[in-house]
């Protein structure tokens, strides 16, 4: 029998996250074991998950517009070969093979290795990318004219996606560009308040925006975002008061959902291996896994386990570190329109289509693949195994 379990590091100093050797012991708060029930499949596939572009609550930071969470299904000992092999390719790479190495471009055969189909991670990876404006509209929307869920901005609440895509082209028609900024810019700083004393004011400030564009030609969402006021004090003292509230401003939450959802779409239970991320708590795993459920009638859901180490000493995690940091370089250009064509060809068959995307013209070249010929790229040396 298969049990839901959530593994913390000892290391962690994080006052939200036990210690390990307490994880037995003691109940997680609002957190169940889950039990696989009668008929549910044996067969697991195993994970290793990275980010990259977090740039803290700071979702209109110009220079990180792009988040990404990749996930690969990789050996250990082909993870460690690769890893291996990346390192003695340059003189010099600190404690941890980043992804900065990679994109530099006297390394440009190898990510062309890496991400085509005679590379390690193809047909075995998946990347999920988040637009992180289009996800702090969508975060509005959820604020303002619901009630923020781990399975809001996912592909498990269309109606919302749906209002957010609305908003997020009407926003800019109806305010201006600069205007429009300002809004979501008085937004984010809201659910950033640390103090209750800050919340009016801060209100007051994102409310004279959203009352200031012209009546008549507001779009249904528009008219929706400005009755919500009185939602914005529950919420915020939810938030300040209980640290194991969804973070308002976190894209991992969904981007997690998304992992376990594609991977978990055949029917096999997902155990994730994750880079050590403090917003990953014991109860936030558990909500995240009660969302799947609802998924999965009459099962446990995909989520089987979740397991933070550190990222240097787990190849497998470095891969997908690798593909996260070369993913938001490779889309973030392409957001900017001035997309590198073989790169982001090489990267599209590992997109999401639940991607939280909102700019058309982008994600058009972003998932369009590759149709000129490309030369070979060599594959690095690998040590070989006695």
């Amino acid at each position: 029998m298969q049990l839901f379990n959530v593994i913390h590091p000892l290391s962690s100093t994080d006052p939200e996250r036990p210690d390990l050797r307490d994880v037995d012991r003691a109940e997680p708060p609002a957190v169940e074991q889950f039990a696989g029930a009668p008929g549910d499949t044996d067969e697991v596939v195993e994970i290793a998950c990275d980010e990259s572009g977090f740039s803290g609550t700071n979702m209109l930071d110009p220079d990180s517009p792009v988040f990404v969470h990749a996930a690969v299904e990789l050996d250990l000992r082909s993870a460690k070969a690769w890893v291996e092999a990346a390192r003695r390719s340059l003189p010099y790479y600190g404690d941890e093979f980043k992804a900065n190495h990679l994109l530099r471009e006297r390394q440009r055969p190898m990510l062309n290795w890496l991400l085509g189909p005679d590379g390690p991670i193809h047909g075995r990876a998946r990347v999920h990318l988040t637009d992180k404006t289009f996800f702090a509209v969508s975060r509005m929307i959820d604020v303002l004219t619901t009630e923020p869920t781990y399975a809001s901005g996912t592909s498990l609440d269309p109606k919302g996606r749906a209002k957010a895509l609305a908003l997020h082209h009407d926003g800019p028609r109806v305010f201006g560009p600069d205007k429009w900024h300002g809004i979501l810019l008085a937004f984010t700083s809201l659910m950033r308040a640390k103090y209750r004393s800050q919340v009016e004011p801060m209100t007051d400030e994102l409310f004279a925006g959203l009352t200031s564009g012209p009546a008549r030609e507001s779009s249904p969402a528009i008219k929706e975002l400005r009755s919500g006021r009185a939602r914005i004090e529950p919420y915020l003292s939810q938030v300040l008061d209980e640290r194991t509230t969804l973070p308002p401003l976190e894209p991992l939450m969904p981007a997690l959902v998304e992992t376990a959802l594609a991977w978990g779409a055949d029917g096999r239970r997902v155990s994730v291996i994750h880079d050590e991320q403090s917003s990953l708590t014991l109860h936030r795993i558990g909500q995240i896994e009660r969302v799947l459920v609802k998924t999965w009638p009459g099962r446990t859901g995909p989520l089987l386990s979740l397991r933070q180490v550190d990222s240097r000493t787990e190849a497998r995690v470095q891969v997908a570190d690798l593909l996260a940091g070369a993913a938001r370089r490779i889309a973030s250009d392409q957001l900017h329109g001035h997309g590198d064509p073989e790169l982001t060809a090489l990267l599209s068959p590992y997109l999401e289509p639940t991607s939280i995307w909102a700019d058309a013209p982008s994600w058009s070249r972003l998932t369009e693949p590759l149709t000129t010929p490309r030369p070979d790229s060599p594959a690095p040396a690998l040590p070989h195994h006695h």
